[in-house]
């Protein structure tokens, strides 16, 4: 296969390359004169009526076909790789990065570090732009790629280079002035190293970004996740609640500075801080349409909103709900909200439904999000435990589409161990409410620290 060609692997019945007699094996070798680059290529080139599609025969034989059809129609033909492109890895060393801190021996997948802007566009994936050059960024431009969520954690160049161990990463700051000026919408992420991006450094951060809104539309500021597992990488110590406290008092400040200049709150902190410092989370109407959630900003208010939308309309429907004895395991952070959730659900409805708090002992105590929860770990807190009916789990717990942990411990395995009946809750609020309600789940999903799909609410 020559560079630039796509191996076709399945074609739509009745589709229109179908109806050409295109076939799996063949391969697309460009559209309208056009080499295919990626999907972003493809799915461009073919929005017009009248294209020129050139097909290479398993054989070699090299075939043109002239198509006219309706603007937008697909052509149904299936590709090897959702991206028809190899993923991007990371080209920096970051002192803060979560997998150099992952112990050894899990699943390869787990030590991917991607850095692709086109991961940006399809599945929220935060990027450096490190990897990026001047046409890379035209590209995201001509075919409006937005919102492109991009990592910053500084705006001071030398401080960025010293973060990301990358010494371009200065540079391509000016990427986003280019993004800007074309009015790609853009998100930002500050991942906050105690005395090294914080105080001062946050502050010109925050400053300089602020400059790009309403285009850049939020940036979340998250306190670095750090695990047991840090022999030999840069010393980083933890915050504490006197420094979440000071750090949300800073960023509320902002917010208050940059909602009078551009109407919107601009700059979030993290659930995670909120509730470091002890302090109430931020009403509905400042998280601006919760534009942050796969940073783990406004997840616990959307999840108490959800839920008790959900539980209004029960009631107002008068749906039939009996309580039952039910479980639910799920990470520190998450734990005293589906608590009160749990309690709410039991005041109107009766039964009893008990909210275990699972701590972290494979990644260490600092790590409280469900959605890296192991298996050893359920197996060792949960075990002997009453369940009562069920067990709920927070489908953020497994791999995407599959069950099991990222220890590779499998739902059916934890099943037979604990003897009990494990129900894989999906989503949101209002799917938490339906799992304590006895409703029945066929689809559902996970975000995690692999290339997946986000994922929402109470999974933290």
């Amino acid at each position: 296969m020559a560079v630039n060609e796509h191996l076709i692997v399945g074609v739509e019945k009745h589709s229109i390359a179908h109806k050409l007699h295109i076939r799996k094996g063949d391969f697309l070798v460009s559209v309208n004169g056009e080499k295919i680059r990626d999907i972003f290529d493809y799915r461009f080139l073919i929005e017009d009526e009248y294209i020129d599609l050139e097909i290479r025969r398993a054989n070699g034989k090299l075939v043109t076909f002239e198509i006219e059809k309706d603007f937008g129609d697909d052509l149904g033909l299936e590709f090897d790789s959702s991206l028809m492109d190899d993923y991007r890895s990371c080209s920096n060393k970051c002192i803060f990065c979560f997998i150099d801190q992952m112990p050894p021996g899990m699943r390869e997948t787990l030590y991917f570090k991607d850095d692709d802007s086109r991961l940006s566009f399809l599945q929220g994936n935060y990027v450096t732009l490190t990897n990026m050059k001047e046409e890379d960024i035209r590209r995201i431009i001509r075919y409006r790629m937005e919102p492109i969520n991009i990592s910053v954690h500084a705006t001071d160049k030398d401080l960025r280079c010293r973060m990301l161990n990358n010494r371009f990463a200065g540079d391509v700051l000016r990427y986003i002035d280019m993004l800007h000026e074309a009015g790609i919408l853009m998100n930002g992420q500050i991942v906050l190293c105690k005395e090294i991006n914080d105080g001062e450094m946050l502050d010109k951060t925050i400053s300089d970004l602020s400059k790009y809104a309403p285009v850049m539309e939020s940036v979340s500021v998250v306190p670095v996740g750090l695990t047991k597992y840090r022999d030999g990488l840069h010393p980083m110590e933890p915050f504490d609640k006197n420094d979440a406290i000071k750090i949300i008092k800073q960023i509320e400040n902002w917010q208050k500075k940059i909602y009078n200049e551009h109407g919107i709150h601009f700059i979030h902190a993290s659930d995670e801080l909120y509730l470091l410092a002890g302090m109430d989370l931020p009403e509905e109407g400042r998280y601006d349409g919760y534009l942050q959630l796969e940073n783990g900003v406004g997840m616990l208010r959307l999840l108490e909103r959800e839920f008790h939308d959900e539980l209004s309309r029960a009631q107002t429907d008068g749906d039939e709900i009996s309580g039952r004895h039910l479980t639910v395991a799920t990470g520190r952070l998450s734990a005293p909200y589906v608590k009160q959730l749990a309690d709410d659900f039991v005041n109107l409805y009766g039964g009893r439904i008990d909210v275990i708090e699972i701590k972290n002992n494979f990644f260490g105590e600092m790590i409280t999000v469900s959605g890296l929860i192991c298996g050893c770990d359920l197996k060792e807190q949960l075990a002997g435990k009453d369940f009562g009916d069920e067990l709920l789990l927070p489908v953020n717990m497994f791999r995407s589409g599959e069950e099991y942990f990222l220890d590779d411990v499998t739902k059916d395995e934890l099943e037979k161990f604990l003897n009990v009946k494990i129900k894989i809750v999906p989503r949101d609020g209002a799917d938490l409410f339906g799992a304590f309600a006895g409703r029945d789940f066929t689809d559902y999903r996970r975000q995690n620290y692999e290339q997946a799909d986000s994922g929402d609410s109470w999974q933290a």
